[in-house]
């Protein structure tokens, strides 16, 4: 089967790029609520009137009103000077108008995160319900900046104006009718927005991905009452080439804690520093997702104690039969102090 070639049209290319351009340099500029608004009244006020004239009077107040080779007087400049024919002039009108808008969405997109997170307090740290709402926390605001940014188009491109407020309407009324004009010109606005939109959410957002399992250890451990000042990151004296997360003393006992989501075959370190290591007692703390009852029985052989997810703990009866196996939520002080070689 043979595929056809695939070919984009020189024009077809060269407007979207344009569009691309205005899109990424306005987003450049931050330009504030007003700057915005009096940008676009001079474009309006002067649309009847010769390219160049317009032109001007975008000049005019830039440089009067903003600061001198600022870089944000650079960057619009820098705009205006692509500004070259009538079309252009569409085109960058059509851009300063997302622009404008674009935190709006932005908002909607990070919304059901928010929701997510909300979520958050009435769940255990250590459980996997906590850790998946993290994990998927930012993918979750990108996904639904790309749902919405779909919707909001194809709304745009049927001139269907009646999703947002009613002083907003006659706004996005002007907003649809340039987007159906310039998609009849080649401009794919969605495709072309969501590259420039995508950069706004990821600069929006902190990718955990499961990075911040430490930290939720560390505020559970110090919500069970130990001082954080006398918890510190460190490698075993006896075997340098581990290194415990978490290293304490409580009731004039050493603990090393190993904490990460998954185990993968790194309990091995963990198993061969415990013939080595002169420390009391040795915890690994793991989601559990990973585990096997013959990796369970060889980290507990070895008097390396074990915690994980409750989720996990729960629904597996193999855990809950070994001894020295505990749930996350049993990490408690009285259970720490209780544990020994």
């Amino acid at each position: 089967m043979k595929i056809e070639k695939i070919e984009i049209t020189k024009d077809k290319f060269d407007i979207n790029l344009k569009f691309y351009f205005f899109l990424k340099y306005l987003v450049k500029t931050k330009l504030t609520d007003n700057q915005s608004n009096e940008i676009l009244k001079a474009c309006i006020l002067n649309s009847n009137v010769k390219l160049e004239i317009t032109i001007e009077k975008m000049t005019q107040y830039i440089e009067t009103k903003m600061k001198t080779n600022s870089p944000k007087q650079k960057f619009i400049l820098e705009v205006l000077n692509e500004i070259n024919l009538d079309i252009d002039l569409k085109l960058f009108i059509f851009s300063l108008k997302l622009y404008m808008i674009k935190d709006l969405l932005l908002h909607e997109a990070k919304l059901k995160d928010l929701l997510d997170i909300s979520k958050l307090e009435n769940l255990d740290p250590l459980s996997l319900e906590y850790d998946k709402i993290t994990i998927y926390s930012p993918y979750s605001t990108r996904i639904n900046g790309a749902l919405l940014s779909l919707i909001f188009f194809d709304k745009l491109e049927k001139q269907e104006t009646n999703f947002m407020t009613k002083d907003a309407d006659e706004f996005i009324k002007g907003l649809s009718k340039l987007a159906v004009e310039l998609k009849d010109r080649g401009v794919e606005p969605n495709q072309v927005f969501m590259l420039m939109f995508s950069e706004s959410i990821n600069q929006s957002i902190i990718s955990d991905s499961g990075s911040n399992y430490e930290e939720r250890i560390l505020s559970v451990l110090t919500s069970i009452g130990i001082d954080e000042s006398n918890i510190e990151k460190t490698h075993d004296k006896g075997d340098s080439s581990t290194e415990f997360d978490f290293f304490f003393e409580l009731k004039d006992k050493t603990y090393g804690i190993g904490a990460k989501r998954t185990l993968r075959e790194r309990y091995k370190q963990f198993i061969k520093t415990a013939h080595m290591s002169k420390i009391d007692v040795m915890i690994e703390i793991t989601l559990g997702i990973d585990l096997t009852e013959e990796k369970v029985k060889a980290i507990r052989n070895h008097n390396v104690f074990l915690f994980v997810s409750d989720e996990v703990y729960n629904s597996n009866k193999y855990l809950q039969n070994i001894k020295g196996v505990f749930s996350a939520k049993e990490l408690t002080i009285e259970v720490l102090e209780s544990l020994s070689i």
